[in-house]
């Protein structure tokens, strides 16, 4: 056996290791999701006194969890709240961001330089730190029980965030070609809507995944800020199926299941532009 071979051989062997270990990987991972599944579509007495990951027979299969849930429940609600709150979160993010984040990218002076400073400090200060100041704001100005303390925060929380982002991408458009624009008659506006953010799109599509994922996940601020049922996200939601004697476990796991759907669909639509969008934002130039 030739040295050529060898190497050959010892190439497929690493191959395969790999793929193993990937396989392994995967499996740990979606776990969870597995007996979430399992436990959501099993009949009620069987989720509460088994531990198999699935029905063991047909018999004890059922989803009468997911009727309670979607029927009688005010669980979708919760979910249409999370998908109002996400999406609009994400618009102002995203449009305030690209115009944030040009300005300081293609103008130098002391007030961006300053400005750029100030998001990065923004950036340090803990949300634990801010939750009674903003609850005592709310409940003064009755936003308390309301989408819009919600929403307002996580804008707050997101924006510094996603400027910084796309400054990145805008660095790594170059100058030139909206010189070019500028000199063929088109004004910096129209350079920046028909040249710039176009090019950005990659971009843009990673802050849109970091600012959805970030609203529609995030847990303390509406557990203070929401406490209706009729305004309460998502993420609050979950937490009345688990009650002081005990979790209600069907249930809670159907509701689970329903509330993963959304942000899997998003991903295995997104997942393309999010790769693009951190390959892009990390080449300069």
């Amino acid at each position: 056996m030739n040295v050529e071979q060898k190497k050959t051989k010892k190439i497929i062997f690493l191959d395969i290791l790999t793929y193993l270990v990937l396989v392994l990987l995967l499996f740990v991972l979606c776990l969870p999701f597995i007996s979430m599944l399992g436990t959501a579509i099993k009949e009620r007495q069987a989720a509460l006194t088994t531990i198999s990951l699935f029905p063991a027979s047909f018999d004890q299969i059922s989803f009468s969890s997911f009727e309670t849930v979607l029927f009688k429940t005010t669980f979708m609600r919760n979910v249409l709240n999370s998908l109002i709150v996400a999406g609009s979160v994400t618009l102002i993010c995203i449009i305030v961001a690209s115009f944030a984040g040009y300005a300081i990218s293609r103008f130098k002076g002391p007030y961006f330089k300053f400005y750029s400073i100030l998001l990065l400090l923004l950036q340090m200060f803990p949300v634990m730190l801010l939750l009674m100041p903003l609850y005592v704001i709310y409940n003064k100005l009755q936003m308390v029980n309301t989408l819009w303390s919600v929403g307002i925060s996580y804008t707050t929380m997101n924006l510094a965030f996603c400027i910084w982002m796309l400054k990145g991408f805008f660095d790594s458009i170059p100058r030139d070609l909206e010189g070019a624009a500028i000199v063929d008659g088109c004004t910096r506006f129209e350079a920046f809507i028909k040249i710039i953010m176009p090019l950005a799109l990659p971009g843009i599509a990673t802050v849109a995944i970091f600012t959805v994922l970030n609203a529609w996940n995030e847990y303390t601020l509406a557990s203070i800020f929401l406490r209706k049922d009729q305004v309460m996200t998502i993420t609050v939601g979950l937490q009345r199926f688990v009650q002081q004697n005990g979790a209600d476990w069907p249930n809670l796991m159907a509701a689970s299941t329903i509330a993963t759907i959304p942000t899997v669909l998003f991903m295995l639509f997104a997942q393309k532009y999010l790769i693009e969008g951190m390959t892009a934002g990390a080449v300069k130039g």
